[in-house]
């Protein structure tokens, strides 16, 4: 844009404050740093808040160092008047710390003496300064001349095509200070401040959209493209800050699974000799048990084989046993038979009943105890048939002794059926040990 088509709207622009709005009252005096400090209230924030903050932290704090030390959500809490008292707190507490850190003292009058260049370099160092509060102080504080513009009173630049978009994102216009004189700088800011603030608070504000189609036509319609295209603008950044994230998100995962998968390929590196030796072991241990299940059958047959002659001979034993045993019982039923039988006879007639029991009694004993027990057993009858062939008082004598004699006599065909298994045992190892010829 030219210079004379920019003078003439900001010509046309002051004309239109000075019908809608009605100037501010003179500020009071006050020493450099508080209007340093009531700057960076006034911000986007109405002259009757700003005020009221600054009375607030002058009551609540003992000094300017305290208001320093303390934190931002404090100072918020006590400018919770402002229409945005995080970033108004932010903007005091950063500039007291810079100041602080720059001149060691909060008495910066002095700067009034010194060249107005030197001051205004001094304050630009200061990361928390920003354009309006430089402004504000070189114009109220330092005495120079400069027109306060803050994003709302950029807001009306742009809109009424005033300045420009790379020029309001710098915060200056140039040519403003040239078209409204030293002398009408601040009721021109303050008129502008107000407007300005309206504007921002709602945008359906009907004497600044007055103010702005005055200006130039259709300015109020380019506010509200302005406006859209900026609220598109922010949807935009939130997109593609959710996706920055998401983004973000999905290479941190990978990340971590890639950190996840060497760590494991490490920890399964290291695992692998260990795992060689247990498969080894194992290896080992399968082989050692497969070799005991197939040499325990072959000991199984060897014990086996052992064993059977000692079972046969066992077996023979408790066969001569149980054919001794049975012998011996049935001499004793024999003889108990023989004792009913002489007992129910006369006396004359038990010799001759007697005998054929007798000669019955070893063909019983002959089947059941084989041939050996039989010998022994003919002799004790001849004794017996004898014994009966004597007197009556002989017989009673006898008997009374032929229990004893015939538990005698079948003790000692026991005994000769016991020693019978030696004979069997001598037999059996003679014709195990026969000798080869020589």
């Amino acid at each position: 844009m030219s210079a004379s088509n920019r003078a003439s709207l900001i010509g046309k622009l002051q004309t239109a404050l000075k019908k809608l709005y009605k100037p501010l009252p003179t500020q009071p005096t006050r020493p450099l740093l508080e209007h340093v400090l009531y700057a960076s209230l006034l911000e986007d924030a109405p002259a009757d808040l700003a005020d009221e903050g600054m009375a607030k932290c002058e009551q609540e704090f003992f000094d300017w160092n305290e208001v320093r030390v303390t934190t931002v959500t404090e100072l918020s809490q006590v400018l919770s008047n402002l229409p945005d008292p995080q970033k108004a707190a932010r903007r005091l507490k950063s500039n007291l710390q810079a100041i602080f850190e720059e001149f060691y003292t909060f008495d910066l009058d002095h700067l009034k003496k010194e060249n107005l260049g030197k001051a205004v370099n001094k304050f630009e160092r200061m990361p928390g300064m920003t354009p309006f509060v430089l402004s504000y102080t070189v114009q109220h504080g330092l005495g120079g001349h400069a027109i306060p513009l803050d994003y709302s009173a950029m807001v009306i630049m742009l809109s009424t095509s005033i300045a420009s978009q790379t020029e309001a994102m710098a915060g200056k216009v140039p040519g403003l200070e040239r078209a409204i004189p030293k002398n009408k700088a601040i009721d021109f800011s303050g008129l502008l401040h107000q407007a300005a603030v309206a504007l921002n608070t709602s945008t359906k504000d009907k004497t600044a959209r007055q103010l702005l189609d005055s200006v130039s036509k259709g300015s109020s319609d380019q506010l509200d493209q302005w406006l859209a295209s900026k609220k598109a603008a922010k949807k935009r950044v939130v997109k593609r800050k959710v996706n920055e994230r998401a983004a973000a998100i999905e290479a941190e995962k990978l990340r971590l699974e890639a950190e996840k998968a060497a760590a494991e390929r490490k920890a399964a590196a290291k695992a692998a000799p260990k795992l060689k030796q247990a498969a080894k072991k194992t290896a080992a241990v399968k082989e050692t048990k497969k070799s005991v299940a197939e040499t325990k059958p072959a000991k199984k047959s060897a014990s086996a084989v052992a064993k059977t002659p000692a079972s046969e001979s066992t077996k023979k034993k408790t066969a001569t046993k149980k054919s001794a045993s049975s012998a011996a019982t049935a001499k004793k039923k024999s003889e108990k038979k023989t004792a009913s039988v002489k007992k129910a006879t006369p006396k004359k007639k038990t010799s001759k009943k007697s005998q054929p029991a007798k000669k019955k009694a070893p063909s019983k004993k002959k089947v059941s105890a084989k041939k050996a027990p039989a010998k022994k057993s003919a002799p004790a009858k001849k004794k017996a048939s004898a014994k009966k062939s004597a007197p009556a008082k002989k017989k009673t004598s006898a008997k009374k002794s032929s229990p004893v004699k015939k538990k005698t006599s079948a003790k000692k065909s026991t005994s000769t059926t016991k020693a019978k298994p030696k004979s069997s045992k001598k037999s059996s190892s003679r014709k195990l040990s026969k000798r080869k010829p020589r």
